[in-house]
């Protein structure tokens, strides 16, 4: 896959993505981390977690965003979405429209996470993606709470 995805390679590649977050299987998961990102590739939160940011304000610290970076990393940040959200089977992550290409190698993908008993939206966020020359993720620019 180039970085020139056609509307149909977006389509596949956003619900590779989001089928990621959702696989209950964690070999697979690092596996599709691997075939999805780049080695070096990282996702950085840009909203960093609350618990995160009212420690930080209480040190009358700055709010920095979160980098999480190389494969081992993003094995440990999937996993533990995947048993703080999905695992408890209250909840799925599921896209919301179509993913975008904004720009050569960037693509834009907004999200929710749904209830699976009524599908119910309870989340969500907007990820910002660059993509290096073999079409895998450099970095995920992810944005919670905007979509």
């Amino acid at each position: 896959m180039s970085n020139q995805l056609d509307a149909r390679e977006l389509s596949r590649f956003a619900d590779r993505y989001i089928a990621l977050w959702n696989e209950s299987d964690a070999q697979a998961r690092h596996k599709l981390i691997r075939e999805l990102w780049s080695e070096d590739g990282a996702q950085v939160l840009v909203d960093p977690p609350q618990e995160m940011r009212e420690a930080l304000a209480r040190l009358s610290f700055p709010i920095p965003t979160v980098e999480i970076r190389g494969y081992e990393a993003l094995d440990r940040r999937v996993d533990r979405a995947y048993e703080e959200f999905v695992a408890p089977g209250e909840h799925v992550f599921v896209p919301k429209g179509q993913a975008v290409r904004l720009s050569l190698n960037l693509i834009g993908l907004t999200w929710h996470m749904v209830t699976k008993t009524d599908g119910a939206v309870v989340g969500g966020g907007y990820d910002v993606i660059a993509l290096d020359d073999a079409g895998r993720i450099r970095w995920d620019h992810q944005y919670i709470g905007v979509a």
